[in-house]
């Protein structure tokens, strides 16, 4: 079986594969600091718990965004599984696309692994849209090559800013607003419709730019926490793939196989 790592901003997240078909799935915050034993402990009860041994995984593929907390992974694979792990966008696991930009190493392991699972699920031109700590608009065209993008601040990002310098508006959750009227009738009501219908109109119209820049239809596929959230509000995507990033590690791992 193959335990895929993805590392992000906010949380490390290990899905456990057999072939394509993932059979468990565990997160935990981010910490550049968590060392490899730690990891481990965590790790192995929760396998455990759900019935997994730990003999099962013969192969590791890690993801990271955060170069500090890569070590710690490898050593997580190689003292207490015995597996030398392989690196998204290294070596064996090396994309294998087209990566069109000017700075192409500067692309994050995230989006590029988000754009070999977007085409190899979906037909065509897509922008893949990924929700995490920051909200990432990808370009992948019809052959696979990844084009560009957009790096916006994650709707969170955004309510923390506007929490935290000013002196008396309140911490609120992000949810759908109730009802249809845009004009709040208290601060909390005002605040959400901002965050919210503010962050959803942002991200209607560079869609709709992407579009008109590409000059061909495009499918739109959404991705990472919010996505689902979001998917209440608008019918711009045509998929929420929750997955998308860990199925991607899975795809590159298969072919380092080949």
């Amino acid at each position: 079986m193959l335990l895929a790592i993805d590392a992000g901003n906010t949380n490390v997240v290990f899905a456990l594969f057999d072939g394509r078909a993932m059979k468990g799935r565990w997160r935990i915050a981010t910490d550049p600091r968590r060392t490899g034993d730690q990891y481990a402990v965590w790790l192995l009860q929760l396998l455990q718990i759900q019935g997994f041994s730990r003999e099962a995984i013969n192969r590791i593929i890690i993801s990271t965004v955060v170069p500090r907390a890569l070590h710690n992974l490898e050593m997580l694979a190689q003292n207490y599984f015995g597996i030398e792990p392989l690196i998204a966008g290294q070596a064996e696991a090396d994309y294998g696309i087209d990566i069109d930009v000017d700075e192409p190493r500067s692309l994050g392991a995230d989006r590029a692994v988000n754009a070999v699972a977007a085409h190899a699920k979906y037909a065509g031109d897509l922008i893949v849209i990924d929700f995490g700590t920051a909200t990432t608009f990808d370009v992948v065209d019809f052959n696979g090559a990844y084009k560009g993008g957009i790096i916006a601040p994650g709707i969170n990002l955004s309510l923390d800013a506007l929490v935290g310098n000013t002196a008396k508006l309140p911490r609120i959750a992000i949810e759908v607003p109730k009802g249809t009227s845009v004009i709040g009738r208290n601060t909390e009501d005002q605040m959400l419709i901002g965050v919210f219908w503010g962050y959803v109109a942002m991200m209607e119209g560079l869609i709709a730019r992407i579009r008109a820049e590409i000059g061909r239809p495009a499918k739109i596929i959404a991705t990472g926490g919010l996505a689902v959230l979001f998917n209440e509000a608008t019918d711009i995507f045509d998929a929420v793939d929750a997955d998308l990033t860990l199925e991607g590690l899975a795809i590159l791992a298969e072919r380092a196989d080949k």
